[in-house]
């Protein structure tokens, strides 16, 4: 671990919020790259995704966590720990809502998550971009934020003044990674990533809900030529039907999109292979669960 001077902070910083408030779009916006998938749907990002940013004088350690919501079946439980989890060892706390409709009933569960918590929380007003400058003139907060901040993730406005807030809050403390070190996820996660943000991005209804990719295979062949094998998991049979499409249509545009990403991430030919099976009630199940990675 690099230890830098004393004028060097570093720490933790999750990104916290309901589902589709825009905390994936901050975290590629942030680190310029893309880390965590994205789509107009809630409830994408199921995993916590860190993304590490190495400036001059600081190292920020952000943490894309899933959308805190009512949980009701065991995945939904999985992704509220995951975010609840990263608030424990936080140095500072992204709260993002929407401009449009900041506050909501259903933000209590959120605020509920902060209880004991002695660490800054700024408030990320996101997608300013969609109000009147005056909109929100007479907002009352309902927590002690330590600033508030207007962002725009998507058009990238304010992200520069929200950097430079972020690293007034964080302690001293050393680098702990390398400066062109960007996120710890493997070739195999981001590749899992990719072929969920697909299914999220071309199909509707349950569907994207029900589905586990699972990478079984992941390995150079001749010429540089990257095999993926990857089997999507879902819950019944007249979800596979869906999936897979008519002429199967579906699963080769699924596949179409995924491998565009997935040339441009590793950066050499791609081959895909993708296949549908059917896991009943995966979702419901412990051991379905840890074997598809949520444990």
């Amino acid at each position: 671990m690099e230890r830098k001077g004393g004028d060097f902070r570093s720490g933790l910083v999750p990104i916290i919020g309901r589902p589709n408030v825009g905390k994936s779009t901050l975290l590629n916006r942030l680190l310029g790259e893309k880390v965590a998938i994205t789509s107009a749907k809630p409830q994408t990002t199921w995993n916590r995704i860190l993304g590490v940013k190495t400036l001059p004088n600081a190292q920020i350690l952000f943490f894309d966590t899933p959308g805190i919501h009512e949980a009701t079946s065991k995945l939904n439980r999985f992704m509220l720990n995951t975010a609840r989890s990263t608030l424990r060892d936080a140095d500072v706390i992204l709260h993002m809502v929407e401009a449009t409709n900041p506050f909501p009933q259903e933000e209590k569960i959120v605020w509920n998550s902060f209880k004991g918590i002695k660490v800054p929380v700024l408030l990320l007003i996101n997608k300013i971009d969609l109000i009147k400058e005056d909109d929100l003139s007479e907002l009352s907060l309902p927590f002690p934020y330590s600033k508030v901040v207007r962002i725009s993730a998507l058009l990238g406005t304010g992200v520069d003044l929200l950097e430079r807030e972020i690293v007034a809050l964080l302690p001293h403390g050393p680098k702990y990674y390398p400066d062109d070190f960007i996120t710890d996820q493997t070739e195999r996660f981001l590749a899992r990533e990719i072929i969920r943000e697909k299914i999220f991005q071309l199909t509707h209804q349950e569907i994207p809900y029900s589905c586990a990719v699972v990478v079984e295979d992941f390995k150079e062949r001749g010429r540089g030529i990257i095999f993926i094998r990857a089997s999507i998991n879902v819950e019944r049979d007249s979800q596979k039907g869906i999936l897979i499409g008519k002429g199967g249509r579906m699963l080769k545009e699924i596949g179409r999109q995924a491998r565009i990403d997935l040339e441009h991430l590793l950066g050499t030919k791609v081959y895909l292979d993708l296949w549908v099976r059917v896991q009943k009630d995966w979702t419901k199940k412990e051991y379905n669960l840890r074997e598809f990675g949520f444990s």
